[in-house]
């Protein structure tokens, strides 16, 4: 209070000090006349009106035309006019001077109210870039409070839902929830913005049915600017609580389609192994079979048991794949000793098919080298499966920047570009390729989820009846993008 009224004060000896600087100079030293004195002091008034206020632009107005008559106008030192041109100068005088002062001053409010305006919508439109970036329900209700007290400078900010009679605040304040009764109250019966003193209380609605209430202290907001913050902050709410039942309704959707897409494809795939074993069972205990058509079934039997334990085993690995409980052990990994370890491992493939591999001795990469050698196997089997004996698969190996890239090529029957997406996925499998060789579709999910485990990506590129072209990019053993941790030489994924 106390600086308000010095700073007051100043003004007005400065004001007043000012308008006896101009008499005394036009009085003293300039003679000047009396037409460049009135517009003088009338620029003087104009200065205060625009700067200071209509309150000492007027007050100066009639001590400059006081001023004015006493010393410029004939008879000079009295305050009496002899001449009535001179009384129509100084209600000339006087009346420009109240009317340019009415006119600065209702510039500057109006300039001040469109600076306020313009404060407002940047708060808007700052809240709303912050609070609509967030999906998460939880996590907008928890920094709302904090983001409404940050782009309005209040002090202390406080949110409370109906639903749950849940309390979020932020600032140097705090709020008990004895009052929860209080603000449940306000907010199902509170129609409009309300401000008492330096406190704003904004009703939050989802149409015409209370949400809840924003109360802020110590904010500087126009009522209408209060209803549009608070109306920002229901539609975030509402936005939120959409995308969250978006995405159940979508995981349970996806939820479903791979449940139905799972059941059909291990009836499917146990169906075939299963018959088969069958078949030779009941053949072999209902009737007499020759030594030779024994040992035929049986290494039916024998077969098709290995099929089912393979499909078990890609069921498990995938489930344990997804729950994150597979060990990975890393290691600096030659590239060209992955490859040579999944050809020994797939080595059947090389009756059937000449296999090509240009890979550098000097490429390495940071690795489970055991999960790996299964991706590459796994490529190098389908690569078999899918083309006709005799056509080569061609295996390579080269630096990409930081990246290793091992890309497996095949001359076979290739995959459609609508499918090529898709075929990543479990248990899917391409249209023309689910008749034309046996297979679960889990291979190359197991291989991606592998690879992402690396760090890496897997992806393919392919036309139908040309082949198809299967590419890993994995870090390599000196790259900047992978930095080997030491926990994770034995890490869960």
């Amino acid at each position: 209070m106390n600086s308000r009224r010095t700073l007051a004060a100043t003004k007005w000896f400065l004001a007043l000090g000012a308008l006896a600087g101009i008499v005394l100079v036009c009085k003293r030293w300039l003679h000047v006349n009396p037409t460049t004195v009135a517009l003088t002091l009338l620029l003087l008034v104009l200065l205060l009106a625009a700067n200071w206020g209509l309150r000492y632009a007027v007050v100066i107005s009639f001590a400059a035309a006081a001023c004015y008559n006493f010393f410029f106008l004939p008879p000079l030192n009295t305050f009496t006019i002899a001449d009535t041109q001179n009384w129509i100068a100084l209600f000339a005088f006087l009346s420009t001077a109240i009317t340019a002062s009415r006119l600065a001053q209702k510039a500057r409010d109006e300039a001040d109210d469109a600076r306020t305006r313009q404060r407002e919508l940047e708060i808007l439109f700052q809240l709303s870039r912050e609070i609509l970036q967030s999906e998460s329900l939880p996590a907008l209700l928890t920094s709302l409070p904090s983001a409404v007290v940050g782009v309005t400078g209040a002090p202390f900010g406080m949110l409370y839902l109906l639903e749950g009679d849940r309390l979020y605040q932020a600032g140097n304040d705090s709020i008990s929830e004895i009052e929860i009764p209080h603000f449940r109250q306000l907010a199902t019966s509170l129609q409009n913005t309300q401000v008492e003193n330096d406190e704003i209380q904004v009703p939050l609605r989802s149409g015409v049915r209370p949400k809840g209430l924003l109360l802020l202290r110590g904010a500087t907001l126009s009522a209408k600017t209060a209803d549009a913050l608070g109306g920002v902050i229901s539609i975030a709410i509402d936005r939120a609580l959409a995308l969250e039942s978006v995405a159940r309704n979508d995981a349970a959707k996806e939820s479903e389609r791979l449940r139905t897409l799972m059941i059909d494809s291990i009836t499917h795939a146990l169906r075939t192994p299963l018959t088969s074993i069958k078949g030779a069972a009941t053949t072999l205990l209902q009737s007499e079979v020759s030594p030779t058509d024994q040992r035929e079934l049986l290494s039916i039997i024998n077969e098709e048991s290995d099929r089912l334990n393979l499909l078990v085993s890609e069921a498990v690995q995938m489930a344990q794949l997804d729950a994150q409980q597979v060990q990975m052990h890393f290691d600096t990994v030659s590239v060209r000793h992955l490859v040579n370890a999944a050809r020994d491992a797939c080595s059947w493939i090389e009756d059937q098919h000449p296999l090509q591999a240009q890979i550098d001795d000097e490429l390495a990469i940071h690795a489970d080298a055991t999960l790996l050698e299964k991706v590459i196997c796994n490529l190098l089997e389908n690569a078999a499966k899918y083309s006709n004996a005799g056509t080569p698969i061609i295996v390579r190996a080269e630096r990409h920047m930081d990246m290793v890239a091992i890309s497996v090529a095949d001359r076979g029957i290739g995959i459609d570009s609508t499918e090529q997406a898709l075929i990543f996925e479990r248990f899917y499998r391409g249209r023309f390729q689910e008749h034309s060789a046996q297979g679960t579709g889990m291979g190359l999910a197991i291989s991606r989820a592998i690879v992402e485990a690396h760090g890496g990506t897997i992806s393919v590129v392919s036309q139908p009846a040309q082949g198809s072209v299967f590419t890993i990019y994995l870090p390599a053993a000196n790259s900047t993008n992978f930095k080997l941790h030491p926990a994770m030489n034995s890490q869960n994924i």
